[in-house]
């Protein structure tokens, strides 16, 4: 249940198979802008970890651990719902699907929510923290998944595969 005056922060973390000008990952990166600005346009979106600003680079310019190919995705949204529609309503469900042809798969898991005061922008560091909780101890109040939350539905016929998980 998301708690009074609080908003749903996301971590999705992923290590892309190839350098950032690879063609192997041309189409992701060159659909980056145009998915992102969908996202922002979006009923719900509050906001997002941004880069440089330059065109077809998304975040990418953020990375994990110094690896120029482990990019983080780290987004704030009003309500479940919205994220839910967000990622499984619109044309970022297509991607989210080819997700395999861009990223490895990690063995681990890498993507958390948790709930965050309204008004509060998480730092990357914050959602590593975060993510490592839900790795360390599974889903709970301070960091979960998709099944920790009843109203989520969408994620049942459309997340991801066990091994990508």
């Amino acid at each position: 249940m998301q708690p009074e005056g609080h908003n749903l922060a996301e971590l999705n973390v992923g290590r892309l198979v190839a350098p950032l000008h690879d063609p192997r990952v041309r189409e992701f990166m060159e659909a980056l802008d145009f998915v992102n600005g969908l996202g922002k346009r979006m009923p719900g979106f509050v906001w997002m970890m941004e880069g440089s600003g330059r065109p077809g680079t998304g975040n990418t310019e953020t990375n994990i651990g110094g690896d120029p190919q482990f990019i983080p995705n780290l987004t704030v949204w009003e309500d479940v719902e919205s994220l839910e529609k967000f990622v499984w309503g619109t044309v970022h469900k297509q991607f989210y699907e080819r997700r395999a042809e861009w990223f490895e798969i990690l063995g681990q898991q890498h993507f958390v929510m948790w709930w965050v005061p309204k008004g509060h922008v998480p730092t990357l560091e914050e959602a590593l923290q975060r993510l490592e909780m839900r790795r360390e101890r599974g889903d709970s109040e301070d960091a979960f998944g998709w099944d920790y939350l009843e109203q989520a539905k969408l994620h049942k016929t459309h997340g991801c595969r066990e091994d990508a998980a």
